[in-house]
């Protein structure tokens, strides 16, 4: 067995970023951006009024100073005159400064009868107005990698930015084996259970980014399992689950064998998780994950997401972790780093689950994190500052 930091470095070998595409901005949400982009105009590309009120010039504000109002500025339509001594313009929240003006006073600080008005008693220092390129500047970077969210989307739209350089999605087929296994919606016979491994894993895969594609349910044979594999040629990644064991029915190692698979390595020392296998099978990466649903989405967080994450460019990290109390006390651990099922409390303490069995989705369901505990860790009490990885 090897350890879980060797066996991402084993998984990291057989990744690398995926292609380059251009991608228009309402597709680029949630994207990785793969190349620096920059800005076309400089915003705001004006001085421009932050209130509505009036333009007019500093040297001229003082309480019940009377002004003659000449024109209007409002977004979209500046006021194309120059100010002189004793004028204002009328002014909206967005329009441009007009020429000649340097402070705008907002329109509660003003009296208005017709044409004139006449200045309040409690005029601030502020000048009201946004200078031009006080957002950003022509030729202003957004650096790459990054995870596009909507604030990124907006930010690239005001710099006019309409295709966007993104990372092509990983496509990863998902593949799971077994004779016992039916899709949700069918009926399963006495023996059989319900496939929801790969049904959590494809959600998994997809929030971060990757297009997955869930082949057909291989049957407990050479025949079968060959054609699922034959159906992946062509992915980043080929994901099985289940089979990858020792059993007489665990046929994923031999048969990718014998297709040509060049095996990485075969059992973690960790729990949930232990029977991992991981290779190249052709051009696609491969990783056999275990059958048990807790053991396969427990891998999937820890090894599988970074993998993906790797393909689209944002680095070889592994899932990040963060530290937090023990609520409660927590025994040893065995031999393989170990990785509960927890919840959060309202303190933001972690709570171990009494029960860690691999089989227990509605644990897993309910967890809020997964509390990273080392090989042989001595019982710790409460108040013990632990790792943990949100999920």
């Amino acid at each position: 067995m090897i350890t879980v930091d060797e066996a991402l470095g084993h998984l990291f070998s057989l990744t690398q970023p995926t292609e380059v595409e251009l991608v228009s901005l309402r597709q680029a949400g949630g994207r990785v951006l793969a190349k620096d982009v920059f800005a076309t105009r400089t915003q705001p590309p004006f001085a421009a009024s932050s209130m509505d009120g009036y333009a007019l010039r500093r040297d001229e504000v003082e309480p019940d100073a009377l002004f003659k109002v000449i024109g209007e500025s409002a977004a979209g339509h500046r006021f194309d005159g120059e100010l002189r001594a004793g004028q204002a313009v009328r002014i909206f929240t967005g329009a441009p400064i007009p020429d000649g003006a340097d402070f705008v006073v907002i329109q509660e600080d003003v009296t208005r009868r017709g044409d004139l008005i006449t200045l309040g008693h409690s005029i601030g220092e502020k000048d009201n107005i946004r200078p031009a390129g006080g957002d950003f500047t022509e030729g202003q970077s957004v650096a790459a990698p990054r995870r596009l969210r909507p604030a990124d989307i907006a930010l690239l739209a005001a710099m006019n930015i309409a295709q966007v350089p993104v990372f092509r999605k990983p496509v990863v087929s998902i593949l799971a084996t077994g004779d016992e296994l039916v899709q949700p919606g069918e009926a399963p016979g006495p023996d059989q259970i319900i496939a929801s491994n790969t049904y959590g894993l494809a959600a998994q895969l997809e929030a971060l980014g990757a297009d997955t594609r869930m082949m057909p349910i291989a049957s407990d044979n050479e025949g079968s399992l060959r054609r699922s594999f034959e159906l992946a040629q062509g992915s980043d990644l080929i994901v099985t689950i289940g089979g990858a064991s020792v059993g007489d029915h665990d046929l994923v190692a031999p048969v990718a064998a014998a297709m040509g698979m060049q095996q990485s390595f075969y059992k973690v020392a960790m729990r949930p998780g232990k029977p991992l296998m991981a290779g190249r099978l052709g051009s696609s990466a491969m990783v056999g994950l275990p059958g048990n649903p807790v053991s396969a989405m427990v891998c999937g967080t820890i090894f599988v997401a970074p993998m993906i994450r790797a393909m689209l460019g944002l680095g070889q990290q592994t899932a990040p972790r963060r530290k937090a109390a023990l609520a409660k006390d927590i025994p040893s651990n065995g031999p393989r780093e170990h990785y509960m099922r927890a919840r959060l409390d309202d303190q933001g303490r972690v709570i171990a689950e009494n029960r860690q069995d691999s089989a227990l989705l509605s644990v897993l369901a309910v967890a809020d994190a997964l509390l990273v505990r080392p090989p042989s860790d001595p019982a710790q009490p409460a108040g013990t500052i632990v790792e943990i990885i949100d999920i």
